[in-house]
């Protein structure tokens, strides 16, 4: 008997442990971001500026997220790549946080977001739904929801409105680890790293000028919109 009670309380306490583990496992921060290789040279971007020792360069990608596979898009977003050279072996503490956006001759910079809110509005021009695979004749355009879960329809009171696809959950995550990987990583990295930063803005922007205030000094970079 007393063996049955001591063998019940080890399964107990391995069950205890296994929910804490998969609980944490569960809430584990996600993967950090790698970046995207650097040019060969900050002549290599749209322009450049110096910090001390260390050169910022950047190079405006507009509405939308450079990628090799396709490029994926976001309205609510201006989207920078940015390249961090500076001497041989030279590292440097790298953050978003240090980079601002002036657009369109605001007096007030908007500050560089972090990655994970352009999630919700990512879209690929090219998406193409399955239930739409393989239809021939022209195509009619839709409107994409990332919010998951069925296929969507036109407005039931307007039909010639564009049927709602909604973005199977693989495929928005898809999106999301691409974006991630390609945003500017975090902390001190050896040099040169280079990497994605994003501002929220929708709309035309007709100049711009790219700030950096950070551990290598200020720059103030033009870019061409």
């Amino acid at each position: 008997m007393q063996v049955y009670i001591q063998s019940r309380k080890r399964l107990a306490i391995a069950a205890v442990l296994t929910a804490v583990f998969c609980q944490y496992s569960a809430g584990q921060a996600p993967e950090a971001s790698k970046g995207m290789p650097p040019r060969a040279t900050p002549g290599d971007y749209q322009a450049h500026a110096q910090a001390g020792k260390f050169t910022i360069a950047a190079e405006y990608a507009g509405h939308s997220v450079p990628d090799p596979q396709t490029t994926l898009t976001t309205e609510d977003y201006e989207v920078v790549e940015v390249g961090l050279f500076g001497p041989a072996d030279a590292k440097l503490g790298l953050s978003y946080t240090d980079f601002s956006l002036r657009i369109n001759g605001k007096k007030t910079p908007s500050p560089a977001k972090g990655y994970e809110l352009v999630f919700k509005s990512l879209k690929d021009p090219n998406y193409e739904p399955p239930e739409l695979a393989g239809q021939t004749g022209p195509k009619s355009k839709t409107a994409i929801d990332t919010g998951g879960g069925g296929k969507g329809g036109g407005d039931i009171t307007n039909p010639s409105l564009p049927p709602i696809v909604h973005i199977p959950i693989a495929v928005s995550r898809s999106w999301e680890q691409r974006v991630q990987k390609a945003a500017l990583p975090e902390g001190e990295r050896p040099l040169p790293a280079a990497g994605l930063i994003f501002f929220e803005h929708r709309g035309k922007a007709n100049s711009l000028e790219l700030i950096y205030n950070g551990p290598a000094g200020k720059a103030t970079i033009p870019l061409q919109p």
